[in-house]
Parts: C-alpha cells; sequence; structure tokens
C-alpha cells in the first residue's frame, strides 16, 4: 500500500485552514480547494502549497482527499457528484474530517468502495485554538489496515488518535461526545440559575461544583468505568436516594419559581428507574433502565 505523501483538502475555512496548514508543516504536499476561491486563494498566500480550480484538478493525482465540510450530504455531493472521486485513484482514501451523521458516512463509503476506494471518518475534538497549534483529539473509524496507513497524517494535526471502529464509528463517536457534552453545559447552567436565584453566589458555585462534580467525580471516572462497565455496582448508595436527591433540587427550583426543565425530566426518569429497577438496589443500577429499554449491555 502506498504511502501517502499528496493531499488533496477541501474547506479551508476557520479549522480547515489551520489543519491543512499543519500538514504542510508536517511535509506532506497540499492542494487546496474552497466552495470560495478567495478562501482557497489567500491560504496558499499565507501557508504555501497549491489552490485548484476544480475539483477534479484537486482529486487528480492526490494519496488522500480530506474534507472539513458542515455534513454528510455536502460531502456526499462534493465527493459523488462535484467529480472527485470519479478523478480519485483506485487504492486512494477519503478522510472525512467533519462531524457527519454517521448512517450517512456509511452510505458514502459504501458508495466510494464500488469505485475502488477507501474511506475514513476522523472528526476533531477541540476548536480553532487545538487546530493551530495541532493538539486536536482526533478519533477514526474504518479498517485496522486503512487507519494505520493515514495515522501519520492525522498526527501532524493532531495529539492523540483513537481508533473507535469500523466506518461511521468515529462520527458516532464524536455526535455522543457532543451530547454528553450538551447535557452536561445546559446542566450546569439550570443548576446554577437555580442556586442564583435561590441567593447562592454564582463563583462560590463554579468553585464547589469542580471537586464536587469533575474529575475524579465524575459520573464516568467514578462510576460508569469502575462500576458499571465491571458490573460492580457497589458504590454505597441506593438509587432511591439519588431520585430523592434530584426531586430536592427540583421542587426547590419549584418553591422560588426557577426554571427546572431538564431537571424535571431527569427526576421522572429516576422515578421510574425506582420503579422498574428498584429502590435499594445501587444507584449504578440505573444502567439496567437503558439496558432494557435498548436492547443492550454495556
Amino acid at each position: 500500500m502506498t504511502i501517502i505523501k499528496k493531499i488533496g483538502f477541501i474547506g479551508v475555512g476557520n479549522m480547515g485552514n489551520p489543519m491543512a496548514a499543519n500538514l504542510l508543516k508536517g511535509g506532506f504536499e497540499v492542494t487546496v480547494f474552497d466552495a470560495r476561491p478567495e478562501t482557497a486563494a489567500a491560504f496558499v498566500a499565507q501557508h504555501g502549497g497549491k489552490a485548484a480550480a476544480s475539483l477534479t484538478e484537486l482529486a487528480r493525482g492526490a494519496d488522500a482527499v480530506l474534507t472539513m465540510l458542515p455534513d454528510d450530504k455536502i460531502v456526499r455531493k462534493v465527493m459523488l457528484d462535484g467529480g472527485t472521486a470519479a478523478a480519485m485513484a483506485k487504492g486512494s482514501v477519503l478522510i472525512d474530517m467533519g462531524t457527519c451523521d454517521p448512517t450517512g458516512t456509511r452510505t458514502t463509503a459504501e458508495a466510494l468502495e464500488k469505485l475502488g476506494l477507501h474511506m475514513v471518518d476522523a472528526p476533531v475534538m477541540g476548536g480553532v485554538v487545538f487546530a493551530k497549534d495541532a493538539s486536536l483529539d482526533i478519533m477514526a473509524g474504518g479498517s485496522v489496515e486503512m487507519v494505520e496507513r493515514v495515522t501519520p497524517l492525522l498526527k501532524a494535526m493532531g495529539q492523540s488518535i483513537v481508533h473507535c471502529g469500523e466506518v461511521g464509528a468515529a462520527h458516532a463517536m464524536k455526535a455522543l461526545a457532543n451530547y454528553i457534552n450538551a447535557c452536561a453545559l445546559i446542566n450546569a447552567i439550570e443548576a446554577m440559575t437555580i442556586g442564583k436565584k435561590f441567593g447562592l453566589d454564582a463563583k462560590m458555585m463554579a468553585d464547589a461544583l469542580v471537586p464536587m462534580c469533575a474529575g475524579r467525580n465524575h459520573p464516568i471516572q467514578k462510576k460508569i468505568i469502575p462500576q458499571i462497565l465491571n458490573r460492580k455496582y457497589a458504590t454505597g448508595m441506593a438509587l432511591s436516594f439519588i431520585a430523592k436527591d434530584v426531586r430536592i433540587a427540583v421542587n426547590t427550583a419549584h418553591a422560588i419559581g426557577a426554571a427546572v426543565p431538564l431537571g424535571e425530566k431527569v427526576s421522572e426518569l429516576w422515578d421510574d428507574a425506582v420503579k422498574t429497577v428498584g429502590a435499594t438496589v445501587d444507584q449504578t443500577e440505573v444502567v439496567r433502565y437503558w439496558e432494557e429499554a435498548t436492547g443492550v449491555k454495556l
């Protein structure tokens, strides 16, 4: 299998620009294309490399094509309708680094496979600052052989690469990670606005919540990895006690007229888990509520 040296990079906006620049710094030959020709021209003026006048020109002779685009529909349009895939040499690879629907990614991969092309989905965690200093965390989905083949490119742009599974797995993992982060953000905001309305200081709450809820006290580190994945269920706190504590938080919000839509739903779920899983079992056995509903075992 040929070593990847020549790269076509599609989408050199806020994130794509520094990522493609780091590939150049890593010694790769980079040709860029953007829907706005002036953006591609500005990249070349700033960093070097080449700008392609068309997708076909960009793809011709490239060992790999990287995309940093908004969604899987645009990736598919660019690759299959824009002439990119047709111009790529058989055996070359598409590396999709945007955040896309994993089912759409698999559809694209199947279409490319019929053309003799490979695909790796490699979405990133971290913003522009991390893209600039090549410290992105990168997830990768694809065969072991293909992920190993593209790893040198990914290492030029990020500090860590996690192989998540087959094609589409990395996009699924990225979406789920952002789902957890999104829930945690509004969870913290909701709790702190309730506390503020109750009379607590915002800075004090933020400082206090770090040792209480982050680091070693975060549910993933404290409960999911050591208790749930190992099926120990031995934190020492009953499921009904957590349900009660959530209910107290929600009742407090109601008493002072604070908005608590997330808390209400969370309380409803914990109360239902008490009824279906049990009141006296360990709190971590709440996982059974989702396992039974979903039909899988963590």
